[in-house]
């Protein structure tokens, strides 16, 4: 797994490469440990042949970082081969839009957040989908990527 050991600007160029890095390589042995083996199964079926596009967003990112922005991951054929920092105009192109305020981010990178519980308490909440049940039959595919990402050292 090569998640970034360096410590990168939120929301950055960097990041967002450091993101589509994370989520392509997928858990490595201690994460996938934490687990029941059949369940990573179940996510690698959830990934082939996966070919959408997530827009995951922060609607109050300070004007510092760069206001309210999006990290774009495009997946062709199971691999992320695009992972980029967009705006809310870029954003609607995605497959599937996702909006989380700061503090929910900023817990999430912190290690304070769960990802489940982000999606299951609606602080990281789906705002449009191509077509939301085939979203939601993977959605431990989206929240172990969501667990991924959270792992990436980042500074703000």
């Amino acid at each position: 797994m090569s998640i970034a050991t360096e410590t990168v600007r939120f929301f950055s160029k960097e990041w967002a490469q450091a993101a589509r890095a994370a989520v392509d390589d997928g858990p490595d042995e201690a994460e996938q440990a934490t687990k029941l083996h059949t369940y990573w199964e179940w996510i690698d079926r959830a990934r082939t042949g996966y070919s959408y596009s997530w827009a995951i967003g922060v609607r109050d990112l300070p004007a510092e970082l760069g206001g309210p922005s999006y990290l774009y991951l495009n997946w062709q054929d199971g691999r992320c081969v695009q992972g980029d920092v967009i705006s809310l105009e870029e954003a609607v192109k995605a497959d599937y839009v996702l909006l989380g305020d700061f503090a929910t981010w900023r817990g999430l990178l912190a290690g304070e957040r769960d990802p489940q519980r982000l999606v299951m308490y609606r602080q990281l909440r789906l705002q449009e989908g191509s077509n939301t049940l085939l979203f939601f039959r993977g959605v431990y595919f989206f929240v172990e990527s969501i667990g991924a990402i959270g792992r990436i050292p980042a500074h703000f």
